[in-house]
């Protein structure tokens, strides 16, 4: 099993695929790493050489910000967002939607399971 920027990828699918198991690496990055390394599109993770999975691991490190550093990178955003204490920050802290979305009905994921309402009946 191949393992680049602390992920273990499968090893039984295409490079192309196998890459975006790694947080941070979509469609588009993905293809982006293989042409930059120069392998074929459908080569399969257990077909690549060490020194092939080295260049890869090489290529996203230098290029690339991935795993650990961007989960730490967008907690600090939000963070900022939350200690300036804008709309959007305000909407972080109470765990409600962000981007604008209806929160009369719909939002549960943001609010969590509805809360029954003493003496609401109707």
């Amino acid at each position: 099993m191949a393992r680049i920027a602390g992920v273990n990828i499968p090893t039984n699918k295409r490079v192309v695929i196998a890459l975006q198991y790694i947080h941070g690496i979509g469609p588009s990055k993905a293809a982006e790493i293989i042409d930059k390394v120069q392998l074929a599109p459908s080569r399969r993770v257990h077909e690549l050489s060490d020194a092939e999975v080295l260049h890869i691991r090489e290529v996203i490190d230098r290029d690339y910000m991935v795993e650990g550093d961007l989960r730490r990178d967008v907690a600090m955003n939000i963070k900022r967002l939350m200690d300036l204490g804008c709309y959007r920050g305000l909407r972080h802290r109470r765990g409600l939607p962000v981007h604008g979305q209806r929160t009369h009905t719909n939002a549960r994921t943001r609010k969590g399971p509805a809360k029954a309402i003493a003496g609401k009946k109707k």
